[in-house]
């Protein structure tokens, strides 16, 4: 009797240790609560100007779209266009105000959305991230202002011009 004792004790041990591989990983909230911090983290590396932590924090081959319709950058390409402003210490502070975060059932995948409060007013801010090799990096980062709804005519008409001249160059050629 002690020998099926005995075994049951070793396959009960074994698989305690083995059973749920995600046992030794972050909760849900605890895994929410990294991303927060991350993300957090990282605009304030914009605030302090501190460019190599900035662009760190995100994907080579990450993409940040900025409040003008032209601002579609690359990581590099934002790298290089941001690097003269932080090593004039101007950098930008995004205050979250309101953060939403989603995890993909891989946990591995995140993306969120935040209300922010910028220099240049309430702004909207929503990416994506990625965990590669145990650290989070943004794949994709989209800045827009918010626009009240009773004042889109005259903001429409304010950017009018604007907007023709980007349509324009993005509009196909009609067939003939």
């Amino acid at each position: 009797m002690e020998r099926p004792f005995l075994l049951l004790l070793i396959l009960v041990t074994l698989l305690s240790g083995c059973g749920n591989k995600q046992s030794g990983t972050l909760s849900e909230s605890n895994l929410k609560s990294e991303i927060n911090q991350f993300i957090t983290d990282w605009h304030k590396s914009a605030a302090m100007s501190d460019h190599k932590a900035y662009i760190g924090a995100m994907a080579g081959s990450g993409v940040y779209i900025g409040t003008d319709a032209s601002e579609y950058w690359t990581t590099p390409e934002f790298s290089n266009w941001s690097k003269p402003y932080f090593d004039q210490k101007k950098g930008w502070n995004l205050i979250s105000l309101q953060r939403n975060i989603y995890l993909a059932q891989n946990r591995e995948t995140a993306w969120f959305d935040e209300l922010l409060d910028t220099g240049m007013g309430l702004c909207r801010g929503s990416g994506v991230l990625q965990k590669i090799n145990g650290q989070w990096l943004i794949y994709q980062y989209v800045l827009s202002p918010t626009v009240p709804n009773d004042l889109i005519d005259e903001v429409k008409s304010l950017k009018a011009k604007n907007d023709s001249l980007i349509t324009q160059k993005w509009l196909p050629v009609p067939a003939e």
